[in-house]
């Protein structure tokens, strides 16, 4: 052959490859591709996520369940929706937990010699109030929740328990960290107030040592004595810490003033796109309202839920009329009750609603990695594999990670519905940093990062909506 039919042989075998991909969607020139660099623009140069979360933290702030700022947040974000042109947007009402901490607590280690340090410390959400006047006693250094059993009631009576167990650093993934102590946050007190202690201190959540105290909700066994929980900051737990081996009968005191009101009434904000070929297969896309009290809830959960909003905003902008039915829902209370998700499962279940799956967003406003993936046996696996055959469409936008693991709190309650679900994971080093503090600010999220989390979120939504999911993991993704 000569070298004249050999380059034509060889030019007509490239593009016939690179026709053959475009038109199966899966090569570079392929539709797919096309259309997930046409989200990716449109995110990362005019979507509405980053003004969105401005004004939804500087001008709304703190929005825990049963405050004005949480209502306030409801009416802010059904305004937004509305004025997209959304089939429909609507509110869903429920009765959540209204919890405040009222003034600002304090805390104090005094030392044998007369010394008094300054702690720093905020109330565990749903704690009750010290005494008028506070509490002073001496303390018991724990790391684990089965100390308690082996000191046993006569060295606990009476005290202040302080667990100061650290999130573990050597695992990489921050939230497994998190799950290694957030058990001392979550139940301390209940196990504590058994054994006659006064009060608990918990060491924040946090691998950064810093003074700002990490707030979060804790529990109570009905029908056992309540006590005063609080959270130290990091710095704060170490001092006490140090102090309590040269000194171990330094007493602290601690004065907290919150207080526990009857349910108020709130809702979830929720808004459609009705699909135009399978209007009764639904996709979920969401994120959660309320915020804890200390920050602005810019990270958590903020950023997932104006991303969200954003994928809507995406799909109207660049008129991809989705074929199933795409739906926004910005739970209330996940912080503290879980109500919000809980409600919307039960509704769901009632009207008989498909959920084909649902995606949540909220692990912070940094740069998505990839997906988690969960659900029932057998629909996870489905899932994954759904997912698996598509990470190559989405590994030029940095998504490269797809695994089991858990998918969100509030979609969780969809599980029992044999609905797929997937996690937006970020970038989690930083996360814990800001998690429930007082830092958890407007400020600290990054636009670009941010945004990029609205492209990956808008890129499943739309290869779900075009695709949908198998039967099983045999049969072809392609419908």
């Amino acid at each position: 052959m000569s070298t004249k039919y050999f380059l034509i042989y060889i030019i007509f075998f490239v593009f016939s490859g690179l026709v053959s991909r475009a038109e199966s969607g899966e090569g570079k020139f392929g539709e797919d591709s096309l259309q997930l660099r046409r989200i990716a623009d449109h995110a990362l140069t005019r979507s509405s996520t980053y003004a969105w979360l401005a004004e939804l933290c500087e001008q709304i702030g703190p929005r825990l369940s049963g405050s004005t700022g949480a209502e306030q947040a409801v009416q802010w974000a059904f305004n937004k929706l509305q004025a997209m042109g959304l089939d429909s947007v609507w509110l869903q009402p429920v009765m959540v937990p209204h919890w405040d901490r009222g003034k600002p607590e304090r805390a104090a280690m005094h030392l044998s010699d007369g010394r008094r340090e300054t702690l720093q410390v905020c109330a565990l959400g749903g704690s009750v109030a010290t005494p008028s006047g506070g509490i002073r006693a001496p303390v018991v250094e724990l790391f684990r929740l089965e100390d308690l059993e082996r000191l046993g009631r006569d060295k606990i009576e009476g005290r202040i328990v302080l667990f100061n167990r650290p999130m573990e650093p050597r695992l990489i993934n921050t939230f497994d960290a998190y799950g290694s102590c957030v058990d001392q946050r979550s139940s301390g007190a209940k196990e504590a107030a058994q054994y006659g202690a006064v009060a608990v201190l918990v060491r924040s959540m946090s691998l950064r040592m810093d003074d700002l105290p990490h707030t979060g909700t804790m529990s109570y066994a009905e029908g056992r004595d309540s006590i005063p929980a609080a959270a130290l900051s990091t710095n704060s737990a170490a001092a006490l810490s140090r102090a309590l081996r040269l000194d171990p009968s330094l007493e602290v005191e601690l004065e907290m003033f919150c207080r526990n009101h009857p349910d108020a009434l709130s809702h979830n904000v929720i808004a459609e796109l009705r699909g135009s070929e399978f209007p009764e297969e639904i996709i979920l896309v969401s994120g959660h309202l309320d915020s804890w009290d200390l920050g602005q809830g810019a990270h958590d959960d903020g950023a997932g839920c104006v991303q969200s909003m954003a994928v809507m905003e995406s799909l109207l902008a660049l008129e991809m009329r989705p074929r199933r039915s795409i739906r926004c829902v910005l739970f209330m209370n996940e912080e503290n009750g879980q109500r919000g998700a809980a409600r919307y499962a039960e509704q769901s279940a009632l009207e008989g609603l498909r959920h084909l799956a649902a995606l949540e967003s909220d692990r912070g406003g940094f740069s998505p990695r990839g997906f988690s993936v969960d659900g029932a046996e057998g629909v996870r696996q489905v899932a994954l594999a759904a997912l698996t055959n598509r990470l190559d469409l989405l590994a030029p936008y940095g998504l490269h990670f797809a695994a089991y693991g858990h998918a969100g709190v509030d979609i969780s309650h969809l599980k029992d519905q044999q609905v797929a679900l997937f996690g937006l994971v970020p970038d989690s080093q930083r996360y814990f940093d800001y998690h429930h503090a007082a830092s958890d600010l407007f400020e600290t999220v990054n636009k670009r990062e941010l945004e990029l989390g609205t492209a990956a979120m808008s890129a499943l939504i739309y290869l779900l909506d075009r695709y949908g999911l198998p039967a099983d993991v045999s049969r072809p993704v392609i419908r």
